[in-house]
């Protein structure tokens, strides 16, 4: 794929810098107010670092240099080998001089017109559009920011540039399985709770066991509710994850819990999982967090074992008071991270 490269320009006021804090939030490298001369060997070497995605904020304040603006856009294309496009952010000259009013900062020229007080904004305003008409003749794209929030600009920049338009790599999907009484993950976009579903800690031989093991993976899986359950999950999430990929998210956690984390929430993410990377066409990473937290049985055989009416139920409701009455308890050192259908 050839290397991107978006010159970001437009009136004072207009939100450039906006535009380059939502493009560096997809994965450009941004550098501002950068002479024209100068764009190319930057973008060269950006190349040379691995940096195929760069957009160049120039505007006013480089003067003199706009004037060699229609050579270096053609060395920036460097004859087709880059993909070049100009974005141009425009308003009207009330709504510059309300937005420069507001942030009480002054025009970059206005001390230039001669004027002061609200003329010299004004005067700063025409200056400025004068100078910038050789780039907005050039422009790819001009996005009228008059009426535009900061918000709706991000949500225009991320269609256009965002993994949704096909120009980004694809949000990364990340499913984690945890338990309840250890906390919800702090990191989570979606949370669900599958503690309504048959718990098989109450079933002697898997309590000592994980829902990656296949007799608990049946006994989660094989129930009708866990299967309606994924069916309406997967409905959920087909419908819901383009839009987070259009609003430019990415990243995408999917916490699914359970009371200890051991059993159903880790088949339910193993399921989840497959089924999310069919569904996007790429490998959905699970983590595990609470899988191997405190193994609950010793080893078979061992002489610690104990028989099933000794299960320690007041030291195993002691541990989870004392968790719940201060802070959530750190993960484990050693979580199982992979992606789905991959190794550990």
């Amino acid at each position: 794929m050839r290397p991107t490269v978006v010159v970001v320009s437009g009136l004072s006021g207009a939100g450039k810098s906006q535009a380059l804090h939502a493009l560096e939030d997809l994965g450009f490298f941004c550098v501002d107010n950068l002479p024209t001369l100068l764009a190319p060997q930057a973008v060269a070497l950006c190349e040379r670092g691995g940096m195929t995605r760069v957009a160049l904020g120039i505007d006013v304040r480089v003067r003199a240099f706009l004037g060699e603006v229609g050579n270096v856009l053609q060395l920036l294309h460097a004859g087709g080998q880059r993909d070049l496009q100009v974005l141009f952010l425009d308003a009207s000259d009330e709504t510059l001089l309300r937005r420069f009013s507001e942030t009480r900062r002054p025009h970059p020229l206005a001390a230039q017109s001669g004027h002061e007080g609200a003329l010299a904004v004004l005067d700063g305003v025409r200056i400025e559009r004068e100078r910038l008409a050789p780039l907005r003749a050039s422009a790819t794209r001009v996005v009228d920011t008059t009426n535009t929030s900061v918000h709706e600009l991000r949500r225009v920049l991320v269609a256009h540039f965002g993994p949704a338009s096909g120009a980004a790599g694809r949000m990364v999907t990340r499913v984690v399985s945890f338990g309840f009484k250890y906390g919800t993950p702090v990191d989570a976009d979606v949370v669900l709770d599958v503690r309504f579903l048959d718990n098989p800690y109450f079933v002697p031989e898997l309590k000592a066991l994980t829902g990656l093991d296949e007799p608990v993976s049946r006994y989660v899986l094989d129930n009708a509710e866990t299967r309606e359950f994924l069916a309406r999950t997967r409905e959920l999430l087909s419908y819901v994850m383009p839009k987070y990929e259009r609003e430019g998210k990415s990243y995408l956690t999917i916490a699914i819990g359970c009371t200890g984390g051991r059993h159903r929430s880790v088949a339910i993410a193993e399921a989840l999982a497959r089924d999310l990377s069919l569904l996007v066409g790429a490998p959905v990473t699970v983590l595990h967090r609470d899988a191997h937290r405190d193994s609950l049985a010793s080893p078979p055989g061992s002489s610690d074992e104990r028989s099933s009416q000794e299960i320690d139920a007041p030291r195993d409701e002691q541990r989870s008071a004392t968790e719940l009455k201060g802070a959530t308890s750190p993960p484990p050192a050693t979580p199982g991270t992979r992606s789905a259908g991959g190794t550990r």
